[in-house]
């Protein structure tokens, strides 16, 4: 006697790759009317279970429509924000200005050292000329 293994398919399958759920802001605005209209005992769970979220949306949702208003119950781009090309560029601004800055007060101390140099040579008797100074 053979056993055939028949391979039963649910209707019901699992994806290969998960999706993740994107609400809009519509859909946020009349889940969140909805559960304030829950009054009664259990009320806000079946709704939760109906609708397939968690209570977590809903205080998310929630905070974000309080500090930003509607606009922060639209969708926002996952990932890191890049900045703004005026930051950027400002950022590079501002670490070449202090680059600069470092440069001058090199050059001014190394100016200083020789002036100091030839006064001292001068003190001595021995003078510096151009053709003396180090490079």
């Amino acid at each position: 006697m053979t056993i055939q293994a028949d391979v039963v398919r649910s209707p019901v399958e699992v994806p290969e790759k998960a999706r993740r759920r994107r609400f809009t802001a519509e859909y946020k605005r009349r889940i969140l009317r909805e559960a304030d209209a829950c009054t009664k005992a259990g009320e806000l769970g079946a709704l939760l279970r109906r609708e397939g979220l968690y209570s977590s949306n809903l205080a998310a949702w929630r905070t974000a429509l309080h500090d930003r208003g509607q606009k922060g119950l639209e969708p926002q781009k996952r990932g890191p924000q890049r900045p703004p090309a005026g930051k950027a560029s400002k950022k590079r601004i501002e670490q070449l200005e202090r680059e600069l800055r470092r440069a001058t007060a090199r050059a001014e101390r190394a100016e200083a050292l020789v002036a100091l140099q030839k006064k001292v040579a001068a003190l001595l008797g021995k003078p510096l000329t151009d053709d003396d100074e180090p490079s």
